[in-house]
């Protein structure tokens, strides 16, 4: 599976982007999928997750309320929707697939990270 992510630039504090990651290789549908990031000198945190079936969905508390994830079967592309933005959200974020990545947040295939950038 290939996966590669955009939506990424930068926005004020309080605004909105969506992320997309299309992926192509083994069949979609059947693969968990999420979405981590990572700051300067932090650790990579796992932001949300979406099972195969679309209907269970995982959110860090730092991105309830304000994150949504989707995934479009047919379109072969899963979404983050981030809204109201907070600085802190700052981090280079990337899309993963399959593994164990609802159980233990480790998935076994990553994109190529998309910078998102806050400012105050």
């Amino acid at each position: 599976v290939q996966l590669q992510a955009s939506g990424g630039g930068l926005v004020q504090a309080g605004g909105s982007l969506r992320l997309s990651c299309a992926a192509s290789g083994r069949p979609f549908s059947s693969y968990p999928l999420g979405w981590f990031r990572q700051a300067p000198g932090k650790e990579r945190e796992c932001v949300a997750t979406i099972d195969s079936s679309g209907a269970g969905t995982y959110y860090a508390d730092s991105a309830k309320g304000r994150f949504t994830i989707s995934r479009d079967n047919a379109k072969n592309t899963v979404y983050l929707q981030m809204n109201s933005l907070k600085p802190e959200d700052t981090a280079v974020y990337y899309c993963a697939a399959g593994g164990l990545l609802i159980i233990r947040r480790s998935p076994a295939y990553w994109g190529q990270g998309t910078q998102v950038t806050v400012s105050s």
